[in-house]
């Protein structure tokens, strides 16, 4: 079994060997021990303890790397969130803003309307104005005539 379990890379588990142990004390704890194997009962469970508890070490650094890398997605979860909501907001801004300018061509579109009637009217007018004006000159012209063939008359 094993004695030492080392993390290198790779999470591999190496077997370590005593090799300074005193012969005389082994062999008389093997002896003594072996006669009813309890000695290498033991020996085993701890070995045994060993691995659990670095397996179960292994489990702990898993489920920490696994609650960082949960905690990051979230992190990035909310980010895009966030991202996704400012997107939706230059959207509907947007969308505001085409409204706005349609509105805005919609309300020139009816001053030129207006403008054009307006136009209409001064010309109308205008034209009604010339033609009273005419017709003022002409009953002007015809006062005068009307005058000076009195005058004529009278001299």
């Amino acid at each position: 079994m094993f004695d030492k379990f080392k993390n290198d890379e790779g999470g591999e588990m190496v077997e370590e060997r005593n090799e300074g142990v005193d012969s005389e004390e082994s062999s008389s704890i093997t002896h003594s021990s072996s006669q009813i194997g309890i000695g290498e009962l033991m020996g085993k469970r701890a070995k045994l303890e060993e691995a659990i508890d670095y397996v179960g070490l292994m489990i702990k650094n898993l489920k920490d790397k696994r609650t960082l890398l949960e905690k990051d997605i979230e992190e990035e979860s909310v980010d895009i969130k966030n991202l996704k909501e400012k997107l939706q907001k230059v959207s509907e801004y947007i969308d505001d803003e085409n409204r706005g300018i349609e509105e805005l061509v919609n309300k020139r579109k009816q001053v030129e309307n207006e403008a054009d009637e307006v136009g209409s009217i001064i010309n109308n007018l205008r034209e009604k104005l010339s033609s009273v004006d005419r017709v003022i000159d002409d009953e002007g012209s015809r006062v005068k005539k009307i005058k000076e063939s009195r005058d004529s008359l009278e001299s």
